[in-house]
């Protein structure tokens, strides 16, 4: 077991976190909450965080790395914040962002608006990239999975929508 919880989160200039019911850190990019889970321990001791496992609770182990993750990155949401690049690979395939909304243009007979929504920005650097940027990392992995839904890459020829990082296997065609 890696015990990712034992290491505390240290929190940078800027960056005010408020326990209770709910956990609240606030930062230069916005604010961020989550809900306290009653099996894990939250305490703030001068600029560290330090969460540990409360004696005799069901499933301690279980959230106690869980809790320190989310709690890490709800930090660096704040501080720095997040993003996902997109390629969108296909003759005629274009991306357009115009204000909270994204127009992309993927070889359907209509154009796909998809709207951001609240803590989402959305630029086009050219017209085949796409970049999500936000302070909350699941919920800018959520649309950028969400716009790669609407044609994902096919194996054949590789055209769709893509992470920048991602690798298509291009499927050889079938000989006669």
């Amino acid at each position: 077991m890696s015990r990712i919880g034992k290491n505390p989160i240290v929190l940078p200039a800027g960056v005010e976190i408020t326990l209770g019911e709910q956990i609240v850190v606030k930062g230069p990019l916005g604010v961020l909450k989550t809900a306290a889970h009653p099996a894990v321990q939250v305490a703030v001791d001068g600029q560290n965080v330090v969460v540990s496992k409360v004696a005799g609770a069901v499933n301690g182990s279980a959230m106690w790395g869980t809790m320190r993750a989310n709690l890490s990155n709800m930090v660096t949401g704040v501080s720095k914040g997040f993003e996902k690049k997109l390629q969108l690979v296909g003759v005629g395939y274009r991306a357009q962002a115009a204000g909270d909304t994204l127009n992309l243009s993927l070889g359907f007979s209509h154009p796909v608006a998809h709207k951001m929504p609240v803590g989402i920005k959305v630029e086009c650097p050219t017209q085949t990239e796409v970049i999500v940027k936000g302070s909350d990392k699941q919920q800018v992995g959520q649309v950028a999975a969400e716009i790669r839904a609407y044609r994902k890459p096919e194996p054949y020829k590789g055209k769709g929508v893509r992470y920048a990082d991602e690798v298509v296997v291009i499927k050889e065609t079938k000989k006669k």
